[in-house]
């Protein structure tokens, strides 16, 4: 196994940020960006066919509004099962490593999710939900802190922006499941979810390919010797210079988890709901005098071209948030950290009113929502790569996975107290996104208190 290089750019400022890098060095960034994607899959390939299982499972149509509440309180509690299980894995990534714990994740939320296939009832979707989210959640802290640490700090926030960008490859998987697999019959959906338990055999690939990254070895033998230096103390994080940036790491997740959750997600409702008012017009009917049981016929005979319309969106919605998890880094490079999240947050705002209170509403074609999603996923999703590039820069080794874990995931309590409080409710999606865009500018504000780490190394 080759040895990666130093983590230091003492000998090479003026390299480029992909030279110089070791073989080494890719592997590690391929396997957990590999990780990410299959862990982003587990979790989009519910919202890909949401419209099919929750249904299915309740034994009533898609419009129903228990679907709706359900499906709601099935995002709390992947929110909730994230926020435990990203803490627990990246305490526990940095005291028995990260490989190892690693591991553990993708395990766990390959297990899961196949037997997600075997759900016969709502709320064992919903209990399933939470214990493919403790994977997911741990997955992402465990994976962010390594690629941190073997990387040089010249390339460390592109890299890091690669690893989080990989996300859009298991969304598009989801969307390919939703548009191929889920459509092909009544408990078609099934199968997309069974397909989730082959990510375990990556495990393997870790297992003999990985070894602990030197920083944390380090880290370990320091903690060893010095009772001062123990790794993965959950209470650290609320002591000294920790606190603030533990609390603006906390604020800038849930706002980024929330409005994901809330708004990034329902681009997939632009192009549905133009194909939806397709159906209706092909059918000769008033979309304003057209009752229920007529717009449903509508819609169950057009089903094929509006749900590929719905994953089309996905895609295009995913398109342009990869692009903007890709830019993060090098536009952070330029702009600065802070810099750089004002600036997703900012124009995410205008996006997202843009969309769900003029463009969909007032009808706009196919074609214009189709340019508009992917600026709309640039900004409202791009802002997630800042977490993997500015989350493990904000503390020491011997907390990284712990800190790193712990502000990401427990940006999803936040975002599952809204969801829960919206499964309460029968509000639409499009007026949940408008409800919760003015966010984004809290965001900006939150950025007053942040800490800048760029051009700093990462700490010991």
């Amino acid at each position: 196994m080759s040895t990666p290089a130093p983590n230091t750019d003492s000998t090479s400022q003026n390299l480029r940020w992909y030279e110089g890098i070791s073989r080494y060095q890719w592997l590690v960034l391929l396997i957990a960006s590999l990780g990410w994607v299959f862990d982003i899959f587990e979790g989009q390939i519910f919202v890909a066919s949401m419209r099919d299982a929750m249904p299915a499972l309740l034994g009533v149509t898609a419009d129903n509004p228990s679907v709706s509440r359900w499906n709601d309180l099935g995002f709390g509690s992947f929110l909730l099962g994230g926020a435990f299980g990203g803490v627990l894995f990246g305490m526990l990534s940095d005291r028995i490593g990260r490989s190892k714990t690693m591991i553990l994740t993708i395990l766990f939320y390959s297990m899961f999710t196949c037997l997600t296939a075997f759900a016969q009832s709502a709320w064992q979707m919903v209990l399933l939900r939470f214990f493919v989210a403790m994977g997911v959640g741990g997955e992402w802290a465990v994976a962010s802190a390594m690629v941190a640490e073997v990387m040089p700090q010249r390339s460390r926030a592109v890299m890091s922006s690669i690893f989080h960008a990989s996300s859009v490859f298991g969304t598009l998987l989801a969307a390919a499941a939703g548009a191929f697999i889920v459509t092909l019959g009544e408990s078609a959906w099934r199968w997309g979810f069974a397909i989730g338990a082959l990510p375990a055999l990556l495990t393997l690939w870790i297992r003999w390919s990985l070894h602990e990254p030197e920083q944390w070895v380090k880290a370990r033998q320091r903690a060893s010797e010095d009772a001062t230096q123990k790794t993965g103390q959950l209470s650290e994080l609320f002591q000294g210079q920790n606190l603030r940036n533990t609390l603006v790491g906390v604020s800038l997740a849930s706002i980024g988890l929330v409005t994901f959750w809330g708004a990034h997600i329902y681009g997939k409702n632009a192009l549905l709901r133009h194909a939806q008012a397709t159906a209706i017009a092909e059918e000769g009917l008033d979309p304003a005098t057209a009752d229920k049981e007529q717009k449903q016929a509508a819609f169950a005979a057009h089903k094929t071209a509006i749900k590929q319309a719905e994953m089309l969106s996905m895609v295009l919605n995913t398109i342009g948030g990869g692009l903007g998890l890709v830019l993060f880094g090098a536009i952070s490079n330029r702009l600065g950290r802070k810099g750089a999240f004002a600036l997703y947050h900012i124009v995410a705002f205008i996006m997202v009113v843009w969309l769900f209170k003029f463009l969909i509403p007032q009808g706009a074609s196919a074609t214009v929502l189709a340019l508009v999603l992917p600026v709309f996923g640039f900004f409202t999703l791009g802002m997630h790569a800042g977490y993997a590039v500015y989350f493990p820069e904000l503390y020491p080794t011997r907390l990284r996975g712990t800190g790193a874990g712990f502000c990401f995931n427990m940006g999803r309590l936040a975002t599952a107290a809204a969801f829960f409080g919206f499964g309460a409710t029968t509000i639409t999606d499009e007026n949940k996104a408008l409800l919760l865009a003015p966010l984004y500018l809290v965001g900006v504000g939150i950025l007053l208190f942040a800490k800048e780490t760029r051009g700093t190394e990462l700490m010991e």
